[in-house]
């Protein structure tokens, strides 16, 4: 996965914005107002970002992935990853990975605003 693929990937999603709140620099996506997947335009060599993760699982999947699984980064390390891709995980968890940040954030979003996101698929 490169930046640009996970770009269209996170867009393609139903309610997805990108917005650069922080400068320049940094990439954020989110579903209503609230931020699913974060990532730094500045990488050259190593592709990462952060996503958000159900507690019990980021810690498993630190475990499980302890060469691309990392607390968030500048985030809570309670709820957030920083994954880096093109290590222990394919393309496929990687994926896995955004959707669950996704679905996480959707669900915490207020009722009405999830069915006008559903409205949009």
């Amino acid at each position: 996965m490169d930046i640009e693929s996970l770009r269209i990937y996170c867009l393609q999603k139903p309610g997805v914005s990108e917005e650069l709140p922080f400068g320049p620099d940094t990439l954020v996506f989110k579903v209503g107002l609230k931020i699913f997947l974060l990532i730094g335009l500045d990488q050259v060599d190593a592709l990462s970002f952060n996503v958000k993760c159900a507690p019990e699982w980021a810690i498993e999947l630190r475990e499980s992935y302890p060469q691309t699984v990392f607390p968030g980064y500048h985030m809570n390390k309670k709820h957030w990853n920083t994954v880096f891709a093109h290590r222990e995980a394919d393309d496929h968890q990687l994926r896995e990975w955004i959707d669950h940040s996704y679905d996480l954030v959707f669900r915490g979003l207020p009722k009405k605003q999830q069915e006008e996101i559903k409205e949009m698929e």
